[in-house]
């Protein structure tokens, strides 16, 4: 059996491990994620990362200007698979990677993760083509149950990959919450991995079908109550790669360039180095000479 730096290498190549392989990584990578919090503590300095949805060669690209793990922590907030080409390599590296350097990589839930939307937004798909069986989508899914909902950074930014919820309104409440579950319909959990803020007073009906829109004086009253600085999350392209919302209290920050291959946008990857000192950095998707093509198929529906 190859090494767990002989299959990051390989990985990083975009090539495949076997099932075996990708079995026993699985393992370790549920074995290390059961121990961590539904809020899972990292300290600064780490690198904020958003939306990476399948695009290979873009994380390479945040990789370039970010730098390397492990010389480099970074805090991942969710949706690494669907609409992507390269979902299974994207993850398997990711989760590789956490494997190998578990103190200097966090990830966290996005709503992607999970069996129903992966269903129909590719990755299920990408699983199949690639290995001839949905075993390996079994495996990763499996994974996703185990992921941690959200992370505190020193005690000041909360990180989800949505937003905040009605039923929520202390930390403790979410790291009560038991995570090793699908995605559920409605309630906390589905709330931290839908909601959105919005220009709004109050809770709003989210045009998503799940989760919530959320005002500033939620956002405000939710951070004075847990004494954080920042509510970071992904969840919404921006076509500038981040935005600040509510006076610079919430921060959406997102990491797929050239979101689906054709929306145009810039990614961004959030720096934060403590004691409010922080920093953004903005790039674009990978070159064509940086890329591999995928094997030309017709397109699915959702690219349509």
């Amino acid at each position: 059996m190859p090494s767990l730096d002989e299959q990051i290498e390989r990985l990083r190549r975009c090539e495949f491990i076997s099932e075996t392989e990708v079995e026993q990584l699985c393992f370790k990578a549920r074995e290390l994620s059961a121990e961590e919090s539904n809020v899972q503590a990292v300290d600064s300095p780490v690198t904020l990362c958003g939306d990476i949805h399948g695009q290979f060669y873009d994380l390479k690209e945040l990789f370039k200007h970010g730098g390397d793990i492990p010389d480099t922590n970074y805090l991942f907030m969710g949706d690494f698979v669907d609409r992507g080409h390269y979902s299974v390599e994207t993850f398997l590296l990711l989760l590789a990677l956490k494997v190998r350097y578990p103190d200097r990589i966090t990830l966290i839930r996005g709503n992607h993760e999970s069996r129903q939307i992966t269903q129909v937004y590719g990755f299920y798909d990408e699983c199949l083509r690639k290995y001839g069986t949905s075993y390996v989508w079994q495996l990763c899914t499996d994974v996703f149950d185990y992921l941690s909902l959200g992370a505190i950074v020193d005690n000041e930014i909360l990180c989800v990959h949505g937003g905040l919820s009605p039923n929520v309104s202390t930390l403790d409440q979410i790291r009560l919450i038991d995570r090793r579950i699908e995605v559920p319909h409605d309630g906390p959990m589905c709330d931290l991995l839908w909601s959105d803020p919005d220009d709004i007073t109050g809770w709003g009906i989210s045009p998503r079908g799940a989760g919530y829109l959320f005002g500033k004086d939620v956002a405000e009253s939710f951070s004075q109550a847990n004494k954080v600085n920042t509510i970071a999350r992904a969840h919404q392209l921006v076509m500038e790669g981040y935005k600040w919302h509510f006076d610079e209290l919430v921060l959406t920050v997102w990491s797929a360039p050239n979101y689906c291959y054709r929306c145009g946008n810039v990614a961004a990857i959030y720096e934060y180095y403590g004691n409010g000192h922080k920093n953004f950095k903005i790039f674009n998707a990978a070159g064509a000479d940086d890329r591999k093509l995928p094997t030309r198929e017709a397109p699915p529906e959702y690219f349509l």
